[in-house]
């Protein structure tokens, strides 16, 4: 007997009750998580265990992941950066510098609203949308 794995039910089991934003903002991913720990009282680390390795044209790209555990919820942030080199973690989203990731809890709608608004306040955020699951195409490349 042979067992193979379903991406796609992984992948839609890792987005189930998640929300991702993409934040189009040119600086360097450690100013980021900085300028974000500081203005919205967060604290984001960088986790070296769940950076993400695409392969792509012979090559290995890594993308770097930091996390923030929300205190007294079930709520994970996570933080990817979408560039590594020229590669794209969401080929589909070139524009977007980084995407932010809230999952393992229900997050409602006023709570992302008021994120949205508070990145949006950050000095060189240019842009902050809400990625639904229909635009992303490699979400695969998100899970870890």
């Amino acid at each position: 007997m042979k067992f193979t794995l379903d991406n796609k039910d992984l992948t839609d089991g890792f987005f189930e009750d998640a929300r991702l934003l993409g934040i189009m903002a040119p600086i360097k991913d450690y100013l980021f998580c900085w300028q974000v720990n500081s203005l919205l009282g967060v604290d984001f680390r960088i986790n070296n265990e769940l950076e993400i390795e695409l392969k792509k044209k012979g090559r290995n790209y890594f993308f770097p992941l930091y996390e923030y555990a929300q205190p007294s919820t079930c709520l994970m942030h996570y933080l990817y950066n979408n560039q590594h080199d020229g590669e794209y973690l969401l080929p589909e989203f070139k524009h977007l510098d980084f995407l932010w990731l809230l999952k393992d809890d229900h997050v409602p709608e006023d709570y992302v609203s008021d994120l949205i608004y508070s990145l949006k306040s950050i000095n060189g955020v240019q842009l902050v949308v809400e990625l639904t699951n229909e635009k992303i195409k490699n979400k695969e490349h998100l899970v870890f």
